[in-house]
């Protein structure tokens, strides 16, 4: 009986597999399955840390706003600050206030100035 060769389908898997372990150290970039164990470790971690970066970032804005804040007084926090925002209705999301508080502090004090005015 002559040979039967294979097709290319499995093998186009495992190449397409390889080459996203191709950075992967060791056993993690040769072996199929430890490549493909290593994969889905890999995309679970992914996830999962996409998720705690939002975290991560919306409590340093919170951090940064609260301390530039915190220069009108000591009792005037974060979230004073934030509903005094809401009642005259400046438009600003937590990332720009964190940016305009470290970056360019001129144009956070008119912010601060201006609700300070307002209430």
């Amino acid at each position: 009986m002559t040979r039967v060769r294979r097709g290319y389908i499995a093998r186009r898997r495992r190449v397409k597999i390889r080459v996203f372990a191709s950075t992967f150290r060791g056993a993690h970039s040769r072996l199929t399955r430890t490549i493909t164990q290593q994969k889905i470790r890999t995309l679970v971690s992914t996830h999962r840390d996409r998720g705690r970066k939002k975290r991560y970032f919306r409590r340093l804005w919170i951090t940064r706003i609260n301390a530039a804040a915190r220069v009108r007084g000591a009792s005037y926090s974060y979230s004073r600050f934030l509903h005094d925002l809401y009642k005259k209705p400046l438009l600003f999301n937590r990332k720009i206030l964190a940016q305009l508080a470290i970056i360019q502090r001129l144009p956070f004090a008119r912010i601060m100035l201006e609700l300070h005015t307002y209430t």
